[in-house]
């Protein structure tokens, strides 16, 4: 399949790219650590690409250990395991945020970086909302539900704003770095008091806060992973109004009209409609199989902003159309005829076709299966594309920078 057609490639030369970080601990703390200490830890052969996937690495060995020691979530795992975690998210950030740097000094910015960062990004996002579950035991539950939609929807909402604004605006308190560090905290705190175990207990009790200073009883009995939750809801909600602000006024500045940018948002609300329906139908999937239904969700959100991203790159339409979506589709409208039958009447319903045991099971899982293929076979057919028309490898420097010494003795690229 095509995905990026010969015609819309020249635009690939009116690529520039184009970001602004208000991240005060960006600003301070962790660019002058990135610029001064861990750019000079790559050599210089080795492509900006290849440090971004190197990254990843760390998250998909903790995701393994994640598999063996905590499957359901809601268990504790040995200290050195979270500690595993803090240092492994903690690398992807480092590596994810030198992979620029590395770009620049090699000469070898470009399209294909862009696309490469944001669809590794996207994909580490579903991973690593499983192993903050796993560090909270939120167990297989609409707690973890929670947190998958709302960090789908952090990426989603921030590549949508980059699509309109052609810039990537990430705001003074951001995922990529606040909200990294955050988790990187967590998960050492974790190790270091025994287990995710400790999280599920009152905060204020833990803090030694009376109860009976008249807070209600309700708020007092929170859990630390409950008032993490709610400090997730007030990011999720500031950022998205600050990334539909920052487009109605880009859009009004072009002369635009804004409403139809706001209708990119349908598809992602449109999906997660679908997803929360058939999770709420098939509890089977939502208790006991979570873990593959998420990567599902989240490669479903990945193939939206990959495909973003591209339109963005060669200066395509806004991309509404999910095909992801369709057998999700079906299987919610499969699961709702017998729900129709039992308290409507059974003339307005139908049977199931799959059922609630291993037969619903099986789709799930080849829908996972259909995901992985259609998001692999779009990844591999646009960086192939970008490849050869730019002459350029993805993994490896083709034409590496050469500074030449003319006989004036000053150099020239």
């Amino acid at each position: 399949m095509v995905y990026v057609r010969q015609e819309f490639l020249p635009n690939l030369k009116n690529y520039k790219y184009s970001s602004v970080d208000h991240s005060l601990t960006s600003k301070y703390i962790l660019k002058p650590f990135y610029t001064n200490v861990v750019i000079k830890c790559f050599p210089m052969w080795m492509a900006p690409n290849l440090i971004t996937l190197s990254g990843f690495m760390f998250v998909v060995v903790n995701f393994f250990t994640l598999l063996w020691y905590n499957p359901t979530l809601d268990q504790d795992c040995p200290p050195w395991v979270y500690y595993s975690w803090a240092a492994g998210l903690f690398l992807y950030q480092t590596f994810d945020a030198v992979d620029g740097s590395q770009a620049r000094r090699t000469r070898q910015s470009g399209p294909l970086g862009e696309l490469f960062d944001h669809g590794v990004d996207a994909v580490n996002t579903s991973l690593e909302v499983l192993l903050f579950a796993g560090s909270q035991n939120m167990g297989h539950s609409w707690y973890t539900v929670a947190v998958l939609f709302a960090s789908l929807c952090t990426f989603y909402v921030q590549t949508w704003d980059e699509y309109h604004t052609k810039t990537l605006t990430l705001g003074v308190v951001n995922g990529p770095v606040e909200g990294v560090l955050i988790m990187v905290f967590v998960y050492t705190l974790t190790g270091y008091m025994g287990g995710a175990s400790f999280w599920q207990q009152s905060m204020l009790g833990a803090f030694g806060v009376p109860n009976g200073l008249g807070i209600p009883r309700a708020i007092y009995e929170l859990s630390f992973t409950q008032w993490w939750m709610l400090q997730g809801t007030i990011v999720l909600v500031q950022n998205t109004v600050e990334s539909a602000r920052n487009v109605i006024k880009a859009r009004r500045a072009r002369g635009d009209r804004s409403r139809g940018a706001l209708l990119g948002l349908v598809p992602f609300f449109g999906t997660w409609f679908l997803i929360g329906a058939y999770l709420y139908l098939q509890p089977l999937i939502r208790t006991q199989h979570l873990i593959p239904f998420a990567m599902f969700a989240g490669i479903v959100n990945a193939y939206s902003v990959g495909q973003m991203i591209t339109a963005h790159l060669v200066q395509l339409d806004f991309p509404y159309w999910n095909i992801l979506t369709l057998p999700l589709a079906w299987g919610v409208v499969d699961s709702l005829g017998p729900i129709l039958q039992q308290h409507v009447g059974w003339a307005s319903g139908w049977p199931s076709a799959l059922g609630d045991d291993v037969y619903q099971v099986a789709f799930m899982f080849s829908m996972l299966g259909m995901a992985i293929g259609v998001y692999g076979s779009f990844v591999v057919d646009v960086i192939v594309t970008i490849c050869d028309y730019l002459d350029i490898w993805c993994l490896t420097i083709k034409h590496p920078y050469v500074e030449v010494e003319e006989h004036t003795g000053k150099k020239t690229e």
